[in-house]
């Protein structure tokens, strides 16, 4: 028998996701670390809206590039503008009222060290979305799982408030994605 395939997630999707996380950002700055080819970016885009900005950071080149060539579906959004960087390593961004991570903390062996550089980016109250698997067990493509009773603790001793789970859903490769929300401490 063959395996069940989802589709794939499009910005329908991450948008349905982010707005739990992302009620109003209006004019704000926000980034999206690990972004990839930006299905969470322009949903973010769309969220923030002029006059914001949107910062699309990713280590890989050409996966910013399909980014770059891509357009906002529907409505105004914020301008997104790439950056090439590791969130591994320092980044100079300007200050920011919100992180988007998307898939990307499992990838990472030293989440602690990657959330606290997070928080130091983000204004105090600034907002951290992250959405991750839940219940997973280190595997090829998740080395290093983040479920959300992990990110309580990695979230506090980052600095960032007590964090909350505002939404989930199904992933198309088992199991299900959560979305949780997380402040940065004043």
């Amino acid at each position: 028998m063959r395996p069940v395939r989802r589709p794939r997630m499009n910005q329908g999707d991450a948008l349905a996701l982010l707005r739990a996380a992302v009620p109003a950002a209006d004019g704000e700055v926000w980034a999206d670390l690990g972004a990839g080819t930006g299905v969470f970016t322009r949903a973010l885009a769309t969220l923030v809206g002029p006059p914001g900005r949107v910062i699309a950071v990713d280590r890989d080149a050409t996966a910013l590039e399909v980014l770059s060539a891509r357009t906002v579906d529907g409505g105004p959004a914020a301008p997104i503008i790439t950056v090439a960087g590791d969130v591994t390593e320092p980044l100079s961004l300007p200050p920011l009222d919100g992180v988007v991570m998307a898939n990307v903390l499992h990838f990472v062996a030293d989440a602690e060290g990657v959330l606290a550089r997070v928080a130091a980016m983000l204004r105090p109250g600034g907002r951290l979305v992250l959405m991750e698997y839940e219940g997973r067990r280190p595997g090829p493509w998740v080395p290093y799982p983040v479920d959300a009773a992990r990110f309580v603790e990695l979230a506090r001793d980052a600095g960032f408030t007590l964090p909350r789970v505002v939404a989930a859903q199904p992933s198309r490769f088992g199991g299900e994605i959560y979305v949780a929300v997380a402040e940065r401490s004043p």
